[in-house]
């Protein structure tokens, strides 16, 4: 007892005391130490304490996590939409003086225009566009006209927005973008928001008529009512809401013209977007009215404001829905500047004019040619979501071709073969529908389409050995007096050869848009030039089968012996489109052979990586590659064998650039009426130039000059690397 007593006394000797905090006048402070404790003891695993005002999503918020995004916290102005209005942070009218008042109608339209491009940016909608109290209790506007009609017309759009990414299904890529968490989008009679917005557009233009008249014609106008009491300021703020309105009216008509099925309503959607962009320019052009005119300074640090006057518009809280925004903290949200909205929606209505402008290709070639081109403008996503529904609309091309009339027409058979009985079978619905979601993975972002474009590649193989498999029942059970049958065995042959042509430009694409991405290192450029030569060739060869069976040999019965010749002499040559394929697959060799030649001579781009081997990144980047042989029999070992004995001497003996570009130059006059083709060959020229004169330097005094340093840069090429030689 005694030694137990010294050991307490011992104890309580060195246990610090608790610091006490002395109570005020109106605070008494307790200290809660043993109630935290007990509670512990009391919670199980995967038990924590949940109250009224406190539960996981407010403790997660409160986790400091280092992520900008992620720790803009729980912490509000306001705890309810009602305590923001009666604090009078969203008046209505917004001032008693009416100057102020169209002002700041400009601020809050200027805001809304920034706030739905950070939305349109990824971000979520309850803390852009939705951040606007007016939206949220948009009958409280009923009063103000103005405000009252701008508000409709962006809850339809928005909610017309939401309907074709959600109906694309491209908000994959941007998982918060049509999550609406139960905003008030859908509003009785926003069918009319276009009707209101007319009204108010036709008193303004009076007003503006109004101000603008010779004094003779003024007394006959003076029962319209101006906007505001300045009559210095009133044609420069008629103007600035007008453009302001109409460019609301003629966007909102532009999205619903595009959503007509079968592209009925591209022409008229052109005209709007012409009409968008001209009040563009016309809201720009106010600018300089509103900072000046009206404000009469010019503020500092302008560029990074979201209105054109600078000034911060009321009616506006980010904070009031962070609380039921997202199933995750709250994100913090920075809005575009209004120059940078106005830039973001310019290029949009760009993008969905060349979409508007698409003449709705049948073949199934010049369809994915497109949507390649289309994606080089690093089109944003609701572009590509009018794309993708414009692409496949009710399991159809364009909402009018069947799919396997496209097939057959992509595989070089007759006209007739569309109706045949063999589309119903089960191997044709099922590559019927890898036709669809590939068109669908292509009018996604890069990142997203590289990864979803390997992942189906095996989808592609699987389809092809069942073919493989239906040709061979088939060919075993025909018989000579059975034409139907014979058909049978023609379109399989034809698509079967289709589908692995098909299967080759998917991984043709799919190794390309590594470059785009920036994947690869430039120690591995080696192998990924090999490969991409390898699956080009394979591609090749697929196309020169398919081209040679569409243009096969017909009778020549009664023809002249010399004319025959010529048709023979003719059907040899090679097609443009072979030879187009071939310029890529020399620059793929090319540069292959003189990364590998640089490596082997010159120990440079040596692989310096410690935590893998090249074995294994050749492995980690063409994985989905190998699972879906692709092609058939590639491996790393065939990859060393194919680039272990490259040397610098024999690549000057066979120069694999000029044949490019004498290539390049034969083919030209065959894609004179294809100005994106007659582009890339000259970026192919050029790349096989540099790489040439690149190649010859190295040779001569690589080997004498140790300080030579090889880089490679896509200055002409976005794929195709260019070799540059400087001495360090």
């Amino acid at each position: 007892m005694a030694e137990r007593d010294a050991k307490e006394a011992t104890m309580s000797h060195h246990a610090p005391e608790r610091s006490s905090i002395p109570s005020g006048d109106n605070t008494v402070w307790a200290d809660i130490s043993p109630l935290l404790d007990a509670a512990c003891k009391e919670l199980g695993d995967g038990e924590m304490i949940h109250g009224e005002n406190f539960n996981l999503f407010a403790a997660m918020s409160a986790l400091e996590i280092m992520d900008p995004k992620m720790d803009s916290g729980i912490v509000s102005k306001y705890c309810s939409l009602d305590e923001a209005i009666e604090d009078g942070a969203a008046p209505v009218p917004l001032s008693n003086d009416k100057t102020i008042d169209v002002q700041s109608i400009i601020d809050i339209m200027d805001h809304l225009l920034a706030c739905e491009a950070t939305w349109h940016s990824g971000h979520s909608l309850a803390q852009t566009v939705f951040s606007c109290i007016y939206l949220l209790r948009l009958d409280r506007t009923s009063s103000h006209a103005i405000l009252h009609s701008y508000c409709r017309v962006i809850r339809a759009t928005c909610k017309a927005v939401v309907s074709v990414v959600s109906d694309a299904r491209t908000h994959e890529e941007e998982d918060l973008f049509s999550m609406t968490y139960g905003l008030p989008l859908d509003g009785d009679g926003d069918e009319k928001c276009l009707s209101f917005l007319n009204a108010v557009e036709e008193t303004i233009c009076r007003q503006l008529r109004a101000c603008k008249a010779p004094s003779s014609k003024k007394r006959v106008l003076e029962d319209i009512e101006p906007l505001q009491h300045n009559l210095d300021l009133e044609e420069g703020f008629c103007k600035a809401l007008l453009c302001r309105l109409r460019f609301r009216k003629h966007f909102f008509h532009t999205l619903a013209c595009m959503r007509r099925p079968q592209g009925r309503g591209f022409e008229m959607a052109r005209k709007h977007i012409a009409s968008c962009i001209l009040e563009l320019e016309s809201i720009l052009k106010s600018a300089e009215f509103i900072r000046f005119g009206v404000c009469g300074t010019c503020e500092d640090g302008i560029e990074d404001k979201t209105t054109a006057s600078g000034h911060t518009p009321i009616g506006f809280d980010a904070s009031l829905n962070s609380r039921s925004a997202a199933p995750t903290p709250p994100r913090a949200i920075k809005i575009l500047s209004w120059k940078r909205a106005v830039e973001y929606f310019v290029k949009l209505l760009h993008d969905l004019d060349v979409i508007c402008s698409y003449s709705l290709d049948p073949s199934l070639e010049g369809v994915l040619r497109f949507v390649v081109q289309f994606q080089k403008s690093k089109p944003d996503l609701v572009a590509r979501a009018h794309l993708q529904v414009l692409l496949v609309q009710d399991g159809k091309l364009y909402g009018r071709d069947p799919i396997f009339a496209v097939i057959t027409k992509a595989s070089a058979l007759p006209e007739f073969t569309k109706n045949h009985d063999i589309q119903k079978s089960e191997c044709f619905m099922q590559l019927g529908q890898l036709v669809i979601n590939m068109l669908k993975i292509l009018c996604t972002n890069a990142a997203w389409q590289r990864r979803k474009l390997g992942k189906i590649l095996q989808d592609w193989r699987v389809i092809y050995v069942q073919l493989e498999l239906a040709l061979r029942n088939e060919v075993g059970e025909v018989s000579s007096n059975m034409d139907d049958e014979k058909m049978s065995v023609k379109i399989l042959r034809h698509v079967l050869n289709w589908v692995e042509e098909q299967t080759y430009w998917i991984a043709s694409r799919f190794l390309m848009l590594g470059f785009e991405l920036d994947l690869y290192s430039p120690s591995e450029y080696c192998m990924v030039y090999w490969y991409l030569y390898v699956v080009l060739i394979k591609l090749a060869e697929k196309t020169h089968f398919r081209m040679a069976v569409s243009n096969e040999p017909i009778k020549r019965k009664g023809k002249k012996k010399k004319d025959s010749l010529k048709e023979v002499a003719k059907e040899s040559r090679v097609h443009p489109a072979i030879l187009f394929l071939q310029c890529h697959m020399c620059l793929a060799e090319g540069l292959t052979m003189m990364l590998a030649a640089l490596r082997n001579d010159l120990m440079v781009l040596q692989s310096q990586n410690p935590f893998n081997t090249e074995q294994e990144r050749f492995l980690q980047h063409f994985e989905l590659l190998q699972k879906a042989c692709i092609p058939d029999h590639i491996s790393y070992p065939s990859f060393k064998e194919s680039t272990s004995y490259a040397r610098l001497s024999t690549l000057v003996m066979y120069n694999y650039f000029k044949d490019a570009q004498r290539i390049a130059k034969e083919i030209k006059s065959s894609f004179s009426n294809d100005p994106e083709k007659l582009a890339e060959l000259r970026r192919i020229e050029q790349v096989a130039e540099h790489n040439g004169i690149a190649l010859n330097v190295i040779s001569r005094v690589g080997a004498l000059d140790p300080s030579l340093k090889v880089t490679f840069e896509f200055t002409h090429h976005p794929c195709f690397a260019t070799a540059v030689v400087k001495r360090s």
